[in-house]
């Protein structure tokens, strides 16, 4: 049994014209619920182990607040940017076997779908939400539509 988080970005900020998507920050909201998102996820005993995160800078500096209530290091990926589903779980796939709950960081609406492949479960995913789902393999390759299960969608509006 593996655990596989896949989260969202906090808010990003818009307001910053001439800026490519790619390099668009969180704004203060987003800088205010990306810590309060870990250290909830902390204080209910999620044991993150690895975080794997969109190069975006608003993705990255959403994992680097997982990354410092848990300190352990973001690892990023380059196919985690505006990637689809199938990408989503494809770099959940290539995990290795000695983590056992890890935190793929990216964007919607991959995301979104990403849960709903693995989960059938189809859910609202503001920016920030955290899909806390249990996959039933022994390994990651394993990994297929289909194999989790959601076991809690964890959201800033619901502290």
């Amino acid at each position: 049994m593996k655990t596989l988080l896949l989260a969202r970005h906090a808010k990003s900020d818009w307001g910053l014209h001439g800026l490519a998507d790619h390099d668009r920050p969180l704004n203060g909201r987003g800088r205010r619920d990306a810590p309060a998102m870990a250290a909830r996820l902390l204080d209910d005993g999620v044991a993150i182990q690895r975080i794997v995160s969109s190069t975006a800078v608003r993705a990255r500096s959403t994992a680097d607040e997982y990354a410092a209530a848990f300190s352990i290091p973001v690892i990023e990926e380059d196919a985690l940017y505006a990637a689809s589903a199938r990408t989503i779980l494809e770099v959940a796939s290539a995990l290795p076997d000695e983590v056992d709950v890890a935190m793929l960081v990216g964007h919607n609406p991959g995301m979104t779908d990403a849960v709903a492949e693995l989960t059938g479960a189809f859910v609202e995913f503001p920016t920030c939400a955290v899909a806390e789902c249990a996959v039933d393999v022994g390994s990651w390759p394993e990994l297929i539509e289909g194999s989790g299960r959601m076991l809690r969608l964890r959201t800033p509006g619901d502290a």
